[in-house]
């Protein structure tokens, strides 16, 4: 059943084969579907291309899929684009599906290059194939995990995305993944500490429990943070598994990931966006509202243009924030 009165759009799929996340680690497939919306009344020549980087447990097909009690991503674009709240723009839903669930959208040697897909692959097939997007004319949004791929694309390749908006993103990891790392330790006793052993029970599970989503979750971070390509796939904490003491060496480098650092030594790279949006709830649930404020404070020191924006929710079920954030970046690209 279609909720929306207003003109649908097109969902197109396209099937690209990447070299840049063939023989990773997991053995996740290197063919990847990659959803393009296209507007009523467009063929999407000459129109902006935004890229919708999902969160964690979903894939890009996943926002084009019919939504039970709401729209979808593309239901969603047909209401904004044909009320004229936003101008028309084509988006691209890329898969990134891993085996451990989900994805942050950096190059690791276990996961796969993902940012390598994103930007010398997906981009030039969407945009060669529409005839959409191109210097200043791209876009990337996304939540949670695809906020934070959203964050750390535009501080280290502003030279691609013109704009961008990011909803609830990772970022302040000593709020967000420390207190995490006890239950992690807890999960892994029953199965003598092993990783190995917890992830092999984790795929014959037939049901899947919300702390072991938690539980793969933060191994997909170690899998992109802070690979281990001798270790079984590729896999390591950067705490000691008896004390739980955060491991220096280790920890160091997943701070090197954490957008609320790398804004103080990349954020004057945002100046050279059009429009750059984030936002996050009062009553994230991850803690993720410190980091945010952190990125918010150092753009604001360096004197870099943005829009920042609190809300009363916590990290879920947030999907309405994009009706405040896709008209104004695509506004910005139009």
């Amino acid at each position: 059943m279609r909720v929306s009165n207003y003109p649908a759009g097109t969902v197109h799929r396209l099937i690209l084969d990447s070299v840049h996340i063939r023989n990773n680690l997991l053995g996740d497939p290197s063919e990847r579907i990659i959803d393009v919306y296209v507007p009523a009344d467009h063929d999407g020549a000459g129109l902006p291309l935004l890229v919708d980087l999902v969160g964690f447990t979903a894939g890009g097909p996943a926002h084009t899929n019919w939504k039970g009690f709401g729209e979808n991503v593309p239901e969603r674009l047909d209401r904004l684009i044909g009320s004229g709240e936003m101008p028309p723009v084509v988006v691209a839903f890329p898969d990134c599906f891993t085996r451990l669930g989900g994805n942050q959208y950096v190059n690791s040697p276990v996961m796969g290059n993902w940012e390598d897909f994103l930007i010398d692959e997906m981009l030039p097939r969407v945009e060669s194939q529409f005839q959409c997007g191109g210097d200043g004319k791209r876009g990337v949004f996304g939540k949670s995990s695809g906020g934070y791929g959203t964050l750390v694309h535009i501080l280290r390749r502003p030279e691609i995305w013109s704009a961008a908006a990011s909803h609830s993103g990772d970022a302040g990891f000593e709020q967000l993944y420390l207190p995490e790392f006890p239950n992690i330790l807890r999960a892994l006793a029953e199965y003598d500490l092993s990783i190995e052993k917890w992830f092999k029970a984790f795929e014959a599970k037939p049901k899947k429990s919300d702390n072991d989503t938690l539980v793969v979750m933060t191994l997909a971070q170690a899998a992109s943070f802070d690979p281990d390509p001798a270790a079984y796939l590729g896999l390591r904490l950067p705490v000691d598994l008896e004390t739980c003491e955060p491991i220096e060496e280790r920890w160091v480098n997943w701070l090197a990931h954490d957008p609320a650092r790398l804004a103080e030594t990349h954020g004057k790279n945002l100046s050279k966006l059009k429009a750059v949006y984030f936002d996050c709830g009062t009553k994230d649930q991850y803690n993720i509202l410190y980091g945010s404020r952190r990125v918010h404070r150092t753009l604001d020191r360096l004197g870099v243009a943005h829009r920042y924006e609190e809300f009363e929710d916590n990290h879920s079920a947030v999907d309405y924030r994009m009706d405040v954030s896709l008209p104004f970046i695509a506004k910005a690209l139009s």
